[in-house]
């Protein structure tokens, strides 16, 4: 699995101009599922993400985490993360899990993130998304599953 976590001032994701999930202060997530992955994937993933100490302190240092500033959480699926462009310039999306695969890890990631974060709000998969975010710094972190296997 990947995903790339951006901190956010507010946030939102809408389909077919409706508003489908939205926050303010937290994490927008948006996670793709590749074709080896399974939910030890998606749980080492999670544990990362709502451990990254990317937030604030009393002196202005990123030392908090997600689990100590009861922030928000927006997931949203995003299958170009596997979008491989080593060989010409139309990506391959052939390592992307094929979508009832993708659509059982993706759930199985937000029904366990919402055992976990106060506020979870997800975007509709397989569906086109128009994403607004206030990116706060900006941090932008990127993280592989499969890169420590």
């Amino acid at each position: 699995m990947r995903a790339v976590i951006q901190r956010v001032l507010r946030a939102s994701v809408a389909v077919e101009n409706k508003t489908v999930g939205q926050i303010e202060s937290g994490l927008l997530v948006l996670l793709g599922v590749g074709t080896d992955d399974a939910e030890k994937d998606a749980l080492y993933l999670l544990d990362k993400i709502i451990g990254l100490r990317i937030f604030d302190d009393a002196d202005g240092k990123m030392n908090l985490s997600l689990s100590e500033t009861n922030k928000a959480l927006l997931i949203v699926s995003q299958f170009t993360l596997f979008g491989d462009v080593r060989r010409g310039k139309r990506p391959s999306y052939s390592d992307a899990a094929q979508p009832a695969k993708a659509k059982s890890l993706y759930e199985y990631f937000v029904s366990e993130a919402a055992k976990t974060a106060p506020n979870v709000q997800t975007g509709i998969f397989q569906a086109m998304m128009q994403i607004e975010l206030i990116n706060d710094g900006p941090v932008t972190i990127l993280i592989d599953s499969r890169k420590l296997f």
